[in-house]
């Protein structure tokens, strides 16, 4: 039925589901290590402001925010909360030592971050047991000696804070007057493929050189996501906060199948 085709386009029926690419303590990991803090003494006023930030964007773009991300959410105005409360000076208190509020999310997120290493490093053998997909750097590593730094590939939330910025400088440009235009998720993967055909790569940023307006960015966002989901693109970035880059590739045999496409395909 047309409609249902219609439903399927509409960037409100896109729905990601995050746990595919990372989770919320994920989310507060990434935000520890991009204000350079120490894991044992969050500020937790800036990375609660930056978490609920996220959370707000994520669920503007109806990306699957719900259960453990609102917890967390509410884990982090409590601790807050409990913060901002003065200590009573009294001698029992000094006897006891209450625990810091932040002591049990900290244990939380170390043995979160363990779990992650010891998957990442069974992953990393994976890979190279599989020998896949050669980064563009790595034939460029050889020439450049030791200093070179390789470029990783992205996580989710490193897109995010990306798209942060992307967002933030479009509201300092000056307003487009276009009429109003819903682009389907499928057409903007299109024109973003057809873009990326021409070059190879581009830098994250230039994706959206186009989009005159929020719904434009959103959209050219979740196309990006879904353009990943699908194994046509990789995306890389120099160092931990360096330039990212969107690498075009072929699609592999086993990759998913699109938003709203049949069940009954063959291959």
């Amino acid at each position: 039925m047309d409609h249902h085709t219609d439903f399927e386009s509409a960037p409100d029926a896109f729905a990601v589901k995050l746990d595919n690419f990372e989770g919320p303590l994920d989310l507060l990991l990434h935000l520890i290590k991009k204000n350079e803090v120490n894991i044992h003494d969050i500020p937790i006023a800036l990375i609660t402001a930056q978490y609920l930030d996220a959370i707000a964007l994520m669920q503007e773009m109806d990306l699957d925010v719900a259960g453990e991300y609102l917890v967390i959410a509410a884990t982090l105005i409590h601790i807050k909360s409990k913060m901002l409360l003065p200590r009573p000076e009294t001698a029992a208190a000094v006897e006891g030592e209450e625990e810091d509020p932040r002591d049990a999310l900290v244990r939380r997120l170390l043995e979160h971050q363990k779990f992650k290493a010891a998957a990442g490093l069974l992953h990393e053998r994976e890979q190279l047991r599989a020998a896949q997909w050669l980064r563009p750097d790595e034939a460029v590593a050889a020439l450049a000696g030791d200093d070179y730094e390789p470029e990783i590939e992205v996580d989710l939330f490193s897109l995010i804070t990306a798209f942060q910025s992307v967002v933030e400088r479009a509201k300092q440009r000056p307003k487009v007057l276009l009429p109003a235009e819903q682009i389907p998720v499928e057409l903007r993967i299109d024109q973003l493929l057809a873009r990326l055909s021409e070059t190879e790569a581009c830098g994250f940023e230039d994706l959206f050189a186009d989009a005159h307006d929020r719904a434009a960015l959103i959209v050219t966002f979740l196309a990006l996501l879904e353009m990943i989901r699908l194994k046509l693109v990789r995306v890389f970035q120099a160092g931990s906060f360096g330039p990212i880059r969107v690498y075009k590739r072929s699609r592999p045999a086993d990759a998913p199948h699109p938003i709203g496409d049949p069940e009954n395909h063959n291959g």
